[in-house]
């Protein structure tokens, strides 16, 4: 079968490591099953696993991505759930793993994953906008509606307004009543983030009129200082990525004194993507796009995303 998969990394050069072409089909242990994949959506995760984080070496060659949306054995249209582990929230499973770090990912024509990690597929939901949302948009359903512990009616900052998780946190964010600000060092995507939603923007640093109620953090040390700083006495910085760097100072004073909250969020539950599916499907709402590109094209997504130049979600299709 045809599939994209990372053959070698490199730090410096990534996408050196970029391999399209034949693949064995997947091997499928008892308890699992196999999606015939209709789309499949990029991550930074994908650009990370070329540089060498978080993949060991002896797991290469291995087929990247970890979000797909497909059909299954039985012929159901289903989403697939990237995170394998057990328990009932497999995110807190030590031994938890994402597609594409141990197991073959989703850039291919069919994908094993276990039963338990299928979720259905509303039928008003293309295969394009469903593949978008396990990984970038139930990051953000978590951020938003587990972890930062808000009402409607609150203002939420999201830093870095362009990336696929920015992007769902801006439009999840305004489609359940929250006043959403958003910063971006790029002009356009100021403006792209108004139209998804943003109440207000900034440029990224930028004094804020009022502080915020909570901050979404995915960009890490280029704007931790501006998040604490934006906080309200008592307030959340909810943190799911750190893509500019994991190790900014940390301001202890600032957040003993003000009693700022920390907290953590990796990915979600399946139940949490289930009901993330059933969300859109109730409200209209769907995943913002970059392009959509044939699987056979995929080193063009992954050098837009290498490059920044992307607004929502790079699409994949078979």
């Amino acid at each position: 079968m045809f599939a994209v998969t990372a053959t070698q990394t490199d730090p410096d050069n990534p996408l050196a490591g970029l391999t399209l072409g034949e693949h064995p089909e997947p091997k499928v242990p008892d308890g699992w099953t196999t999606v015939s994949v209709r789309a499949a959506a990029l991550n930074h995760h994908d650009l990370w696993t070329l540089k060498g984080v978080g993949i060991r070496q002896d797991r290469l060659p291995i087929v990247l991505g970890c979000d797909a949306a497909g059909v299954d054995e039985d012929g159901n249209e289903v989403i697939v759930h990237s995170v394998i582990g057990s328990g009932a929230d497999e995110t807190l499973d030590p031994r938890r793993t994402l597609l594409s770090e141990t197991h073959d990912g989703t850039f291919a024509e069919r994908v094993a994953v276990p039963r338990r990690n299928l979720v259905p597929k509303p039928a008003a939901l293309s295969f394009e906008h469903a593949a978008c949302l396990p990984t970038a948009w139930l990051t953000a359903y978590r951020m938003l509606f587990d972890k930062a512990g808000l009402e409607p009616g609150s203002t939420v900052l999201v830093q870095g307004a362009g990336g696929g998780v920015a992007t769902a946190l801006i439009a999840l964010g305004r489609a359940a009543g929250y006043r959403i600000w958003a910063t971006s060092r790029s002009e356009g995507k100021r403006e792209r983030a108004l139209e998804l939603g943003a109440d207000q923007v900034f440029e990224s640093g930028a004094r804020l009129p009022e502080r915020v109620d909570a901050v979404m953090e995915t960009v890490g040390q280029a704007t931790w200082d501006h998040s604490l700083k934006s906080l309200k006495p008592g307030g959340r910085v909810v943190v799911s990525g750190a893509t500019s760097g994991a190790v900014p100072p940390a301001d202890l004073n600032r957040v003993f004194f003000l009693q700022l909250s920390v907290i953590g969020s990796t990915m979600g539950t399946r139940e949490q993507l289930g009901r993330l599916a059933v969300f859109l499907e109730q409200t209209g709402l769907r995943p913002v796009i970059d392009r959509v590109l044939p699987l056979a094209e995929a080193r063009d997504g992954f050098a837009a995303m290498a490059a920044g130049d992307i607004f929502g979600k790079i699409v994949f299709t078979g």
